[in-house]
């Protein structure tokens, strides 16, 4: 099977953007939302009506200045500087799988009280010293957190949450412990295998990502059952016993990626799943990510919404005895994972 046998939805956020909200189209842009979330975990989000395009064209032009200069120079900000978490991470130094990827990062985190950078993730970001960049980054990064608000608001009507349950739910993500990454991918060495990031999921909340035109570079894997994927362009499946196939998600104008993380799939019990995706190297190119995340201190357990609609899925059972997925606190499962991000102690950010 190959990739052109599907395209994940697109999904226009502008009816949440209004003043005098819409209910209908709301609630046509909510059900859009929650279809792409259970049968895809990824959608594309049009955010033409957020955004103006010369914006990420301007951090893409930043992100280029920076990773073009001389390595010594990129080293300023090394992660070993801070908490081993913000800040920048040489080619190879991040690793997936326990494979070393084949790109360069700087990664940044909602800012802390009290920074302390002997403990992980508590330390200050790192900014390069290239005029307008911290300025010009800060302002996407508010833009992105307001967008999360509004994509959380969104699903919570899909999952027919009530008001007091979207407020609850919202509680737990109202100061979100939010990352930024900034990648580059520099030409690939002899000895690599194709791939920039190995197959991983997310595993924070909602991921917003802003790519450069690069084509057949990012591939979800949808499950499909009775589909077996192939090996695409000599490259390993990676998706374990899995049925299903890899397509390409590649950039569409004025439109973020978007997909959930492993929170949403604890809030939902299992009805969203966080879903595998990987990026393939396909020459120099530059990506924005950015993670919505919960709150540090956030208890994620399932939400009453969503054991309610997996109720009426199944008339033979209610809420409680369907199995449910255990509670986390989202700080401390973050910590977990990041434990792992880098080739510090030979393991990787998805071991």
């Amino acid at each position: 099977m190959t990739q052109a046998l599907a395209s994940l939805p697109i999904i226009d956020i502008a009816p949440y953007l209004e003043a005098e909200r819409n209910p209908t189209k709301c609630q046509s842009t909510s059900d859009a939302l929650h279809n792409a979330c259970v049968e895809y975990g990824f959608f594309y989000l049009d955010i033409s009506r957020f955004i103006d395009p010369s914006e990420p064209e301007e951090l893409t032009r930043l992100a280029r200045e920076f990773f073009t200069l001389p390595q010594e120079e990129k080293d300023k900000i090394g992660l070993e500087h801070q908490d081993y978490a913000r800040g920048y991470q040489r080619l190879k130094q991040n690793v997936t799988n326990g494979k070393a990827d084949n790109h360069e990062g700087i990664d940044f985190y909602k800012p802390v009280e009290k920074p302390d950078k002997s403990k992980p993730v508590w330390g200050e970001n790192q900014w390069p010293d290239i005029p307008g960049f911290k300025h010009k980054y800060e302002q996407w990064i508010e833009k992105m957190k307001k967008l999360g608000l509004i994509v959380m608001e969104a699903m919570s009507v899909g999952l027919k949450m009530t008001t007091e349950e979207w407020l609850e739910l919202r509680a737990q993500v109202d100061e979100s412990f939010w990352v930024m990454r900034i990648i580059g991918y520099p030409p690939l060495p002899t000895d690599d295998d194709g791939f920039s990031c190995g197959a991983h999921k997310d595993y924070g909340c909602l991921t917003f990502l802003y790519a450069d035109p690069t084509r057949s570079a990012l591939q979800v894997f949808l499950r499909q059952p009775g589909t077996t994927a192939s090996a695409l362009d000599g490259l390993p499946t990676e998706h374990g016993t899995e049925e299903g196939m890899w397509i390409n998600a590649d950039p569409v104008p004025n439109c973020v990626v978007c997909n959930i993380g492993e929170m949403w799939e604890i809030w939902t019990n299992g009805l969203y799943k966080s879903t595998l995706h990987r990026v393939l190297h396909r020459g120099s190119s530059y990506r924005i990510p950015f993670f919505f995340e919960p709150n540090f201190t956030a208890n994620v357990v399932p939400l009453r919404a969503a054991l309610r609609l997996l109720t009426s899925q199944d008339k033979e059972s209610s809420s409680n005895d369907k199995q449910t997925y255990k509670p986390v606190v989202y700080g401390d499962f973050l910590l977990r994972k990041v434990g792992t991000n880098f080739a510090l102690d030979g393991k990787g950010k998805y071991d």
